[in-house]
């Protein structure tokens, strides 16, 4: 029977109802970073705490990847099915700039300032019938 596994653990809550990225905070200095890490980036600091980060936020810069990147990229996609994304910065609450694809790839579509929210959708399928869910961002209607 095939799951549902996250792309790498410790990204996002999985599996969850209202799935949400997760980042850290530092317990001294305040500053909030994604991915979590074990010290903060700002004042080295070692005591953090993991926190759900917020849904939405601000696309702070945007560009649309019109080649197959190179290893280690596993999308499962070939040159022949490689299909153009929109990838991109979304600026969350706290100021928090997350990296990552977007559902949105048409220029026309996408403007920088735009309010965005964090989706979870299927990535790839592995040889063994799982689906690897990454986390993506689309434009709010």
């Amino acid at each position: 029977m095939s799951r549902e596994i996250p792309i790498a653990e410790g990204l996002f809550t999985w599996p969850a109802e209202q799935p949400a990225l997760l980042g850290s905070r530092c317990n001294d200095c305040g500053v909030a970073t994604f991915p979590q890490a074990s010290s903060c980036m700002a004042c080295s600091g070692e005591n953090v705490s993991v926190e759900e980060l917020p849904r939405r936020g601000k696309l702070w810069t945007w560009t649309v990847q019109r080649f197959m990147p190179k290893a280690p990229y596993d999308s499962g996609e070939t040159m022949e099915t490689f299909q153009p994304y929109g990838v991109g910065y979304v600026e969350l609450p706290g100021g928090v700039r997350v990296e990552g694809r977007l559902t949105e790839n048409d220029p026309s579509r996408l403007s920088i300032g735009m309010e965005m929210e964090v989706v979870f959708e299927p990535y790839r399928t592995q040889d063994n019938g799982d689906t690897v869910i990454g986390f993506f961002f689309r434009p709010v209607a």
